[in-house]
């Protein structure tokens, strides 16, 4: 159920869940005011794109801000990144970069699928960059309250 939500105490959770367990996440930056959404599906979307930079970048960095609005989450890297053909692709159910059967270095395809389902199914938006530098940026603008 739809419930409001400060963004800011709720990122800074996740990812002390992450550096609880010894991964390499950081978190800054502050949206400022709460946002009315699903916490279960907002935090699946957050969680799988970290899940995605610590999978192939070994880290991930949270940043939160707030722009007129709306809510801005990016999850950034410094992996290989996507090519620019294949970055709207890599959010389509079982579409994998990596063409092995391998789970260990390619996954299912379906991380990024499912965070672009869960972000349309509150509101949000999901949006993939390459980073300049190399790199991936994933961001996520959810409607403040």
């Amino acid at each position: 159920a739809p419930a409001r939500v400060d963004l800011d105490a709720f990122l800074d959770s996740l990812v002390l869940d992450y550096m609880d367990t010894g991964r390499a996440v950081t978190f800054d930056g502050r949206v400022g005011a709460p946002v009315v959404t699903r916490p279960q599906a907002l935090r699946r979307v957050v969680g799988n794109l970290i899940d995605n930079a610590l999978n192939y970048a070994g880290a991930a960095e949270v940043l939160a801000s707030g722009e007129g609005n709306v809510a801005v989450i990016r999850v950034r890297d410094r992996g290989p990144g996507i090519p620019e053909d294949e970055l709207a692709k890599v959010l389509e159910p079982f579409y994998r970069l990596e063409a092995s059967r391998n789970r260990d270095t390619g996954g299912t395809g379906l991380g990024l699928a499912i965070a672009q389902q869960l972000a349309d199914s509150i509101g949000a938006t999901l949006t993939l960059r390459n980073r300049d530098g190399g790199g991936l940026e994933a961001v996520v603008r959810v409607p403040r309250a």
